[in-house]
């Protein structure tokens, strides 16, 4: 593994091999990181608040993982059910009512499931 990026210490971004697979990825996580920080901001200090920041921390860690190439391939497996859950969980609590703002964040979500999908079948 190349070192490039990285300071004496090891820590560093390690971007040299990621794909435009794992940017459309990284891309989709931020979308819905970002609508999530923006609704636990709304929200908090709701439950529903503290849940909606939990997952935009989720999303960017994801993302920070990634991007300094921390078990990529455990990362792929953890997001599929992180992000589909939320999928599910929304469904639960709101049925088929979407907002704008749903419909931007379930569709970056459900690109993200696939694109987790692909990069953890390419990984080994």
């Amino acid at each position: 593994m190349s070192t490039a990026g990285a300071t004496e210490s090891g820590v560093g971004l390690r971007t040299e091999t990621l794909t435009p697979l794992h940017w459309a990825g990284i891309a989709l996580a931020a979308i819905s990181g970002v609508i999530h920080l923006w609704l636990g901001v709304s929200f908090f200090p709701s439950p529903f608040g503290v849940a909606f920041l939990v997952a935009a921390i989720g999303f960017f860690a994801g993302i920070a993982g990634v991007l300094v190439d921390v078990r990529r391939r455990a990362l792929y497996a953890l997001g599929v059910p992180f992000t589909a859950g939320q999928i599910v969980i929304w469904y639960a609590v709101n049925g088929l009512k979407l907002a704008p703002v749903d419909l931007v964040d379930k569709v970056a979500q459900l690109a993200l499931v696939a694109v987790l999908l692909v990069l953890y079948s390419r990984s080994s």
